[in-house]
């Protein structure tokens, strides 16, 4: 298998990183020339998350996450390509990774209801560590 294969994966989860990102702007600038915030009122360390309702904050939130576990990913997909050492099994689970946190996403920026939104984070979590810890045994 060629490995640049898993670069699909990667690509689709900084697009989707992308996607957050221009949501939350969106958001959070027209919550803040609805209200008329002020500058300063921004200056606040609790900032647009005391003022702003749920609506607002959670595609935040959620563009935190994907700064947090898709690193891991992001670093073992270049050490795979690197090692030459992709294969289905890790395409599967980078597909599977990425569409679970695409899912997760969704629903964090949208209705929020955290056992299901829970549950998508926990299938792609154990898909990547799945991918770590499969690397990690070949490795070592």
């Amino acid at each position: 298998m060629d490995s640049k294969a898993i670069l699909g994966p990667f690509l689709a989860l900084m697009l989707l990183t992308l996607l957050v990102w221009t949501y939350m702007y969106v958001r959070r600038i027209h919550f803040i020339r609805a209200n008329r915030i002020s500058n300063k009122d921004l200056q606040n360390p609790e900032g647009l998350g005391r003022m702003a309702p749920m609506g607002v904050v959670t595609p935040s939130n959620n563009f935190k996450n994907l700064c947090e576990l898709p690193v891991i990913f992001y670093a073992l997909a270049l050490y795979l390509i690197a090692a030459d050492r992709v294969d289905g099994s890790y395409l599967a689970a980078a597909w599977i990774f990425v569409g679970f946190r695409a899912l997760h996403s969704l629903v964090h920026c949208t209705f929020n209801h955290v056992p299901l939104r829970f549950l998508l984070y926990l299938v792609a979590s154990v898909a990547l560590w799945f991918m770590v810890v499969r690397a990690a045994l070949a490795f070592f």
